[in-house]
């Protein structure tokens, strides 16, 4: 140690001894005068003269308590500052006693544990516990095993035989207010998995509260996500007589505002949401239930920032945190360290690894083509299906540009199709309403960018084209993803030019994966796979899952 330090910590020691000298003076003298006082009291022979001695006397004693608090104040926080400040709330992961319980139906506790274990296999469910000490839930294989009481809430089931597989599974846990992460493909049901659970704890917690307050938020990356994803929570909540509400960039904020009054659920793109949060206009400290859907993608563009102080705001009492992603990769699994309490993984499919793949319902095709060509080929194939004229019909057109999509639109128009586009030129407005016109089967093809192109739940898509193919190979499994949801089956025809030779292993990779067909053409670009670039960092980002823990350097 230098001799610089040695007078430094001298010096601290020796200012550390004065105050206490200094103290215990002041205590003595603050004892010396309460025993005068009351020396005085005793030879004073006037019972007023005894009373004003009196009020001296409280008076001294209360002004010694008062110090020595503010002594033992000014202790407790130089130790502080020693010490370092105090983690945030809502990044420690603290063992918590949720109030949420879940009882197993009658029927599904008769069932053997092969038959379970039967059911598990078959779905290809896969539980990971990270608390040993707890035991594993049952899924919910039927509906009659759930129980729903209000039957308004029962309705909304009646179209269907059984839930998903992420359904069965996450809904017990998630119904016993246990911390979990789904990992599962797109269109498997992860909206309705984590809001039923969400309308039944808010019930709860607004049960005989006058005045409701935002107790869940529910946290997704684009804003026709988070549109779709308030459209199922208004049906769940009705029954119990709550509020959801939804905020996103791009329209006006003083009208959505003013949509936040009495709402106890709140649905949000991650920007609109902070900067709500900052200028005081959403308080998220009574949040107990919160879900961060699509967490690889909200990630993937950047938005980590924004999620950390989302999940620091949201500091409700024992808060229950959800997290559905597509994919595990480092950064998602360090994440749901930091906010998370013991969860539950949930891993549907056979990716143990949560790498991502494309749903095998798919029939992938990649035809690879002159650029001139690819006009000509579309109208083929929009020939062949029929103009898609059929009810349950319809057709994802992706391009790579808003510029592109607004010609191949324009294009389609031309030859007599009715077609409608969705890309970040058109206002938000007219986003929604080319969405909803083809969600209803008013128009049967919708020309998109990639922002249609992650969560949306449209059943009927039975075809989707990439008129040009994604800057990279997940975007291209999302793309696809649109159609051979909830169960159902699809198409995929991917046009493929000379210009993506670098993606054509990655494609190659993803074919294979799924057990489809991969054309000769296709692999004479190659079955290299180049290292995906970071949406926000480039090809320059470095995962923290890679990256080397820091040295600590002591000196002497």
């Amino acid at each position: 140690m230098s001799k610089r330090s040695r007078d430094e910590v001298e010096s601290t020691t020796d200012l550390s001894k004065k105050e206490k000298r200094e103290k215990k003076h002041k205590r003595r003298k603050t004892e010396d005068q309460l025993a005068d006082i009351a020396e005085t009291n005793k030879s004073t022979p006037t019972a007023t003269a005894k009373s004003a001695d009196d009020e001296e006397a409280r008076k001294a004693a209360k002004a010694a308590r008062k110090a020595e608090r503010k002594a033992l104040k000014e202790e407790k926080r130089a130790a502080k500052a020693l010490d370092g400040p105090e983690p945030v709330a809502a990044e420690v992961a603290t063992k918590k006693s949720s109030e949420a319980t879940h009882e197993q139906a009658p029927a599904l506790a008769v069932l053997s544990q092969s038959e379970i274990d039967e059911f598990l296999s078959k779905s290809q469910i896969t539980v990971l516990e990270e608390n040993k000490k707890a035991e594993p839930l049952r899924p919910i294989i039927s509906f009659d095993h759930l129980s729903l009481g209000n039957t308004e809430l029962k309705s909304l089931f009646s179209g269907f035989k059984q839930p998903t597989p992420i359904q069965s599974a996450a809904w017990p846990y998630l119904l016993a207010g246990r911390d979990a992460i789904g990992v599962a493909e797109t269109g498997s049901g992860k909206t309705m998995a984590f809001g039923l659970p969400c309308a039944q704890h808010i019930a709860k917690k607004e049960s005989g509260k006058k005045s409701p307050v935002i107790r869940a938020c529910i946290v997704s990356p684009t804003r026709e996500l988070t549109l779709q994803i308030h459209e199922q929570m208004i049906k769940l909540a009705a029954p119990f007589g709550l509020k959801a509400t939804v905020v996103y960039g791009g329209v006006n904020k003083d009208q959505q505002r003013e949509t936040l009054h009495g709402s106890s659920i709140i649905i949000a793109t991650p920007g609109r949401l902070n900067d709500f949060i900052e200028e005081g206009s959403i308080d998220l400290s009574k949040v107990s239930y919160l879900v961060l859907d699509e967490a690889d993608r909200m990630l993937d563009k950047g938005f980590e920032p924004e999620i950390r102080k989302i999940a620091t705001a949201a500091s409700g009492k024992n808060r229950q945190t959800l997290m559905f992603t597509a994919t595990w990769p480092p950064v998602v699994r360090e994440l749901a360290a930091t906010f998370m309490s013991n969860p539950v993984r949930i891993m549907i499919g056979d990716n143990a690894t949560g790498e991502l793949r494309a749903n095998t319902r798919i029939e992938q095709k990649v035809e690879v083509m002159d650029p001139r060509a690819k006009n000509d080929r579309l109208l083929e194939i929009l020939k062949k299906h029929g103009g898609l004229k059929a009810q349950a019909d319809r057709a994802l057109i992706f391009c790579l540009y808003k510029k592109e999509a607004a010609r191949v639109e324009d294009f389609i128009r031309y030859k007599g199709y009715k077609v409608t586009g969705i890309h970040g030129d058109l206002s938000q407005q007219k986003r929604t309403e080319s969405l909803e016109a083809f969600k209803t089967g008013k128009v049967r093809l919708l020309v998109a960018t990639d922002v249609a192109a992650r969560g949306l739940d449209i059943p009927a898509v039975k075809l989707v084209i990439n008129y040009t193919f994604p800057l990279t190979a997940d975007d291209y499994v999302h793309r696809i993803g649109r159609t051979g949801r909830a169960g159902q089956t699809g198409e995929s025809i991917t046009f493929f030019t000379e210009h993506e030779k670098p993606l054509a292993g990655a494609l190659v990779n993803v074919l294979k994966a799924a057990n489809q067909a991969v054309p000769e053409d296709l692999l004479k670009f190659g079955t290299t796979v180049k290292k995906k670039a970071h949406d926000v960092y480039g090809a320059f980002y470095k995962d923290p899952g890679e990256m080397k823990k820091a040295t600590k350097i002591t000196f002497d």
